[in-house]
């Protein structure tokens, strides 16, 4: 029956849902995802949401829920497991239409989503670096082993500036202490537009005595200090938006290049520091070996690490995957690397160099034939330093602040002028 006003339809053009052809799934276009290299964003093409290559589907076939802005604007349509086709709602909320079972949203149930058009979550790298940049960020480094090794010459070498407590105004002819003191020098150095706080702390005094019992203590006791200052920190009522962070996030011990094996004080600072730090041991002054005499010691060394039961970084345990246990492994055969310091430059086969001038020739510091500085300057600094500050903070911040509040039963809150006070 007809009534005015009204859209008469033939229902014998209708076409039953369940006897209609479903649409076949695109495959996903060969250039989605990967933004030329001039723009963040790809060329946008004829197909859905710029991705190109999609135009099986019209935009008439989508269905886009009501309040959307259509296909290219905020809408993004992903292809999961079973679903037809998902049209998103402003990220937010989807509408699945399958003829199995759909996942609504961006989920899929095995292997992640297609994605059919740049999104730009790859930016977020980007976004990182820049605040980076503008904060910059910390990094603690103490230095331990006896007078003479070339601790304060190693960490100039290592930083290529006076960075060391030596160069902040230590007098040469300064007397060794008759205990132990603990020194700190913090420097801001900036490469790239990246800028770092970097502290040294230097341990004169250690191993120097006739008795050298229990000399660890002093820096044992700094470094749980550290840890109870970012502690209270967090405890605050009022947090500070950024935490000062003088935890020590590396511990460099020089041993001595005896090439006979480690005295019983190297054994006992590592086996007592190493859960509370990280703990890398290197060979001081290895231009005083030969080769041969440097490999034998090396070995040597970590047979002893081995079976006294020390764990130096990186730890075997702390491997996050097969890739990582791959380089790790690389690097704890290598270790402990045996170093020559030198600021000084020289010239040596037409180029300035690094090294020590010695009666026979050069030893080039950033020489892999000549030592491994090389090597330890590159894990140390371009491939783990922050990984060294994430096992400080994950791994043995965690550990000591799990026990300090296990004793206490939890720590106060601490008002602002209680830190104050504490801080002078």
């Amino acid at each position: 029956m007809y009534y005015p006003g009204s859209v008469y339809v033939d229902m014998s053009d209708v076409v039953p849902p369940e006897v209609r052809p479903k649409p076949a799934v695109p495959a996903k276009p060969a250039n989605v995802g990967a933004p030329s290299p001039s723009s963040p964003y790809p060329p946008q093409g004829p197909g859905i949401g710029g991705g190109g290559g999609i135009s099986a589907l019209p935009p008439s076939s989508i269905p886009v829920p009501i309040g959307s802005h259509g296909p290219g604007h905020g809408t993004s349509h992903v292809v999961g497991h079973g679903v037809g086709h998902i049209a998103g709602h402003g990220g937010g909320h989807a509408a699945a239409h399958s003829g199995g079972h759909g996942h609504a949203g961006s989920h899929s149930s095995s292997g992640g989503s297609t994605l059919l058009g740049y999104i730009g979550i790859d930016t977020i790298i980007e976004q990182m670096r820049k605040k980076t940049m503008k904060t910059g960020f910390d990094f603690n480094i103490m230095v331990v082993g006896n007078s003479g090794l070339g601790k304060s010459t190693l960490v100039n070498t290592l930083f290529k500036s006076q960075v060391s407590r030596r160069s902040a105004g230590w007098a040469r002819d300064e007397k060794i202490p008759k205990t132990l003191e603990i020194k700190s020098v913090s420097h801001v150095i900036e490469e790239g537009g990246v800028k770092m706080k970097l502290t040294v702390v230097d341990t004169p005094g250690f191993g120097d005595q006739i008795n050298n019992d229990n000399c660890w203590e002093p820096i044992s006791k700094y470094i749980n200090e550290q840890y109870e200052k970012f502690l209270k920190e967090e405890v605050n009522i009022t947090r500070k938006k950024r935490i000062p962070d003088t935890r020590v996030h590396c511990c460099l011990y020089f041993i001595s290049p005896t090439g006979h094996s480690l005295r019983q004080l190297d054994i006992e600072f590592m086996k007592r520091l190493s859960h509370s730090v990280n703990i890398i041991p290197v060979i001081a002054k290895a231009d005083t070996m030969t080769i041969e005499e440097r490999q034998e010691f090396k070995q040597r060394v970590r047979k002893e690490l081995e079976m006294s039961g020390i764990e130096f970084y990186p730890q075997k345990e702390f491997d996050e995957d097969m890739e990582d246990k791959s380089d790790n492994d690389k690097i704890r055969e290598a270790m402990p690397f045996a170093v020559v310091g030198s600021d000084k430059e020289y010239q040596a086969n037409g180029k300035r160099v690094l090294g020590r001038k010695t009666a026979w020739g050069i030893v080039e510091v950033e020489n892999p034939n000549h030592c491994e500085f090389a090597q330890l300057r590159d894990f140390l600094i371009r491939s783990h330093l922050q990984d060294l500050k994430e096992v400080t903070h994950n791994i043995h911040y965690e550990t000591y602040r799990a026990k300090r509040l296990n004793e206490n039963g939890g720590l106060h809150p601490i008002s602002s002028n209680d830190t104050q006070e504490s801080n002078l």
